[in-house]
């Protein structure tokens, strides 16, 4: 009997020594199967840790690892992204963006140093002075109150004027991005060209009404108008440089080539010479209005003007 329970139990220990290799030889083969890497975690607070893991996927190595994301947290890569062996997961605030700076890739695209100086090159602002020209106006003066059988005539010609602008400039890599007027000074006023609209005619002694009494040959003046007030006149008295009192309709500025007394037919329509003014010489002349809304009405005319002899 002692005999045959020493056999049994050697063949008992036999099979359980025969089991656990069977084990140790299913363990081997799954380690060996089974694909292992090691990828670094790197929390929000600076710690870093290394896991041996077999999942690739960032979700899963974090479970694996028992890390649970707070509801401000987010991983660079995201939850969804594969990892390979020695790649890095970050975890870190939501408001966090992460610089990437651009690598060189395979296909030989690269971002060169200099190119990266050049993105970011400092911005240069100057001051420049530029002259620009002032085109001049053409303002035409009709008399006639038709356009029927007229001609133009010009009484005198236009000339661009001249400004000087300054400008804050602001270049990038010698190129310029913006431009901003700082000051516009005009060196010369430009000069209007002024064409006036008159009737054809066969004969110049044509173009005025008959009056009573001869005349001189018409000529074209520059014809303004004023009235009694202190803007007009420096006074508001109503007397004239002759000693009369200024009427509408028949006083006229005129100067000293002109004798107090002096018939003009101005336009078809007899003035008498009465008054003078600082601004009334060469051929301009001055008529009388009763006041300075029809002054600034009238504006500037310019009549042919015959003396009434």
């Amino acid at each position: 009997m002692k005999n045959e329970e020493k056999a049994s139990i050697s063949i008992m220990k036999i099979i359980c020594i025969s089991i656990i290799l069977i084990l140790i030889s299913g363990i081997g083969v799954m380690a060996v199967n089974t694909q292992l890497s090691d990828v670094k975690i790197v929390l929000q607070n600076g710690y870093e840790m290394t896991a041996l893991t077999s999942k690739t996927k960032v979700s899963d190595i974090l479970e694996e690892n028992n890390i649970i994301l707070e509801e401000n947290q987010k991983t660079i890569p995201d939850l969804d992204s594969e990892v390979a062996a020695g790649e890095t997961i970050k975890i870190t605030d939501k408001s966090y963006n992460e610089v990437q700076i651009a690598e060189v890739s395979e296909a030989g695209v690269e971002t060169s140093l200099n190119q990266l100086l050049e993105n970011y090159a400092p911005i240069t602002e100057k001051i420049v002075v530029e002259q620009v020209t002032i085109p001049y106006e053409t303002v035409t003066k009709n008399t006639t109150g038709s356009t029927e059988g007229t001609t133009n005539r010009v009484l005198q010609q236009g000339k661009d004027g001249l400004k000087e602008v300054t400008y804050k400039v602001k270049y990038q890599n010698d190129i310029e991005i913006e431009k901003t007027v700082i000051s516009e000074v005009v060196v010369t006023e430009p000069v209007d060209k002024i064409v006036q609209v008159q009737k054809k005619q066969t004969s110049r002694s044509s173009t005025l009404p008959r009056t009573s009494g001869t005349t001189t040959s018409g000529t074209t003046y520059k014809i303004t108008a004023y009235c009694p007030c202190s803007k007009c006149c420096g006074k508001a008295t109503g007397r004239t440089a002759s000693g009369t009192k200024a009427t509408a309709g028949r006083t006229v500025a005129a100067s000293s080539k002109f004798a107090f007394g002096t018939k003009l037919n101005i336009g078809g329509h007899i003035y008498t010479v009465e008054d003078r003014g600082g601004a009334v010489n060469g051929n301009k002349i001055d008529i009388f209005v009763n006041s300075h809304a029809e002054a600034l009405q009238w504006g500037v005319r310019y009549l042919p003007v015959s003396v009434v002899n």
